[in-house]
């Protein structure tokens, strides 16, 4: 009879943590998302976790203040941002918000993990730069074979204006956190030009 409400618990606990894509975004065939320029770069956000996984998040270029959707990152996908090359602020929103640097060199094409962490209600995410060691590995090859490739939509799109405010919200509350870190856990969360490929 004990098996029953540990069961329970197993199930309680477990089951959120299963992945779901957003209905918002949709698989995308498109090869040529993926291929730099020689005017542009591309970084590719992939979230291969599946902890967190019916929470979403969601990644935005924040170098400007008007910060623009790159898209909605689920668990088992990963999104392509064609840009120009340069210095660059990417940052992501669920419960809070986190950032990352960038500097992207043209014709090179970027990788950042994007990784859940726990919250108080609910998943938070971070960024997390691949470096260009990491390619070769094992580890690296196993995060891109077990992510699909997904786009934005009209609905993505509106996902975003809708809820514009709340993220702006977030990003006035967590960006001055985010600049006062120590050099250090700044540098971690950094993506050299050198880091690309």
């Amino acid at each position: 009879m004990r098996i029953l409400p540990l069961l329970v618990l197993v199930l309680a606990v477990f089951l959120p943590l299963v992945g779901c894509k957003s209905s918002a975004m949709r698989p995308s065939g498109e090869a040529a998302l993926m291929v730099p320029t020689a005017d542009s770069a591309i970084v590719v956000f992939m979230r291969p976790a599946t902890f967190g996984g019916a929470i979403q998040s969601v990644v935005y270029e924040a170098t400007t203040p008007n910060h623009a959707m790159v898209g909605i990152v689920s668990s088992g996908t990963k999104v392509a941002y064609r840009t120009p090359p340069g210095e660059h602020m990417f940052m992501v929103v669920s419960e809070s918000a986190d950032f990352l640097r960038a500097t992207l060199d043209a014709g090179k094409t970027y990788y950042v993990l994007v990784t859940p962490r726990m919250g108080v209600w609910r998943a938070r995410f971070s960024l997390k730069p691949v470096r260009a060691a990491d390619f070769d590995t094992s580890r690296f090859k196993s995060w891109d074979r077990s992510t699909k490739l997904y786009e934005n939509t009209d609905a993505s799109q509106a996902w975003a204006v809708n809820n514009a405010p709340s993220v702006q919200k977030r990003r006035d509350e967590a960006q001055p956190r985010w600049h006062n870190k120590p050099d250090d856990d700044k540098a971690d969360a950094t993506l050299l030009a050198s880091d690309g490929r």
